[in-house]
């Protein structure tokens, strides 16, 4: 199986250019294997990476912008799935490889499989040890240890008499206790939840401001984006005009 990372070589995006690095540079870390393909220079290339990007996974304008990983001829996925598998440890699920042996990742199935087959492990032993899963009478493992229970059952009831009378009043006691720490608590339970609302109150706010700067961000990456991708097809095209232009003036020449 080869890794198929498509990437732009000629782009003017800073940001295409850090997440391709990125992308590269962790997989040349982990010593997988991988083919890069430039979109920028070849034409085939960049119509097969947006027929094979799923029409769920391509943005609101249908152009999937690089870096596009696939596995074959399977989509992996962009770079912001594949940095949520980076920081989940997940990187060879996210590639469909296996991981490697001691691996965090293989760790982490090995436990997983564990966890998963841990009741089937003590079903086998039980079966495999019918002997020890069979009851064996109290009479029987103990011997005459029922009879000196019996005989201890009746002297602990000749005491019970006392401990009872003993633990009403420890009762009685717990009981007021109790009633004055409930009404203490009910004079600070309001300053507590005054406190709370204010707490709540400045994470909204905080949390609002920061996904209002998190979705200009956003934008911001996108138009910077999609122009790169226009350059890009307006290179192309200007290209495609100055080859005809040469075929056009050969000819003319050999006439």
């Amino acid at each position: 199986m080869v890794i198929k990372v498509f990437l732009a070589s000629s782009s003017g995006s800073t940001a295409i250019k850090k997440k391709q690095q990125d992308v590269v540079g962790f997989l040349e870390a982990l010593k997988v294997d991988y083919t890069q393909l430039d979109i920028a220079c070849n034409e085939e290339n960049r119509m097969w990476m947006r027929q094979n990007v799923p029409e769920e996974k391509k943005p609101a304008n249908g152009i999937p912008l690089p870096p596009q990983i696939f596995n074959e001829n399977g989509y992996c996925g962009d770079y912001e799935t594949f940095f949520d598998a980076k920081e989940d440890n997940m990187v060879y699920a996210f590639l469909g490889l296996p991981p490697p042996p001691g691996s965090k990742e293989a760790e982490q199935a090995d436990e997983a499989h564990v966890v998963e087959n841990g009741t089937h492990a003590e079903e086998t032993n039980a079966e495999e040890n019918p002997d020890d899963s069979i009851e064996v009478p109290v009479e029987e493992r103990n011997g005459d240890a029922h009879g000196d229970e019996e005989q201890a059952a009746d002297e602990e009831e000749e005491g019970e008499g006392g401990e009872e009378e003993e633990e009403e009043v420890a009762e009685g006691e717990t009981a007021d206790d109790e009633a004055t720490e409930g009404e203490t608590a009910g004079d600070e339970a309001p300053a507590k939840e005054d406190q709370a609302v204010e707490e709540t109150d400045e994470v909204t706010e905080d949390t609002a401001q920061a996904e209002e700067e998190e979705e200009q961000e956003e934008e911001d990456l996108q138009s910077e984006e999609e122009e790169e991708l226009r350059q890009l097809e307006e290179q192309d095209e200007q290209g495609s005009e100055e080859e005809e232009e040469a075929e056009v003036q050969e000819e003319e020449e050999t006439e």
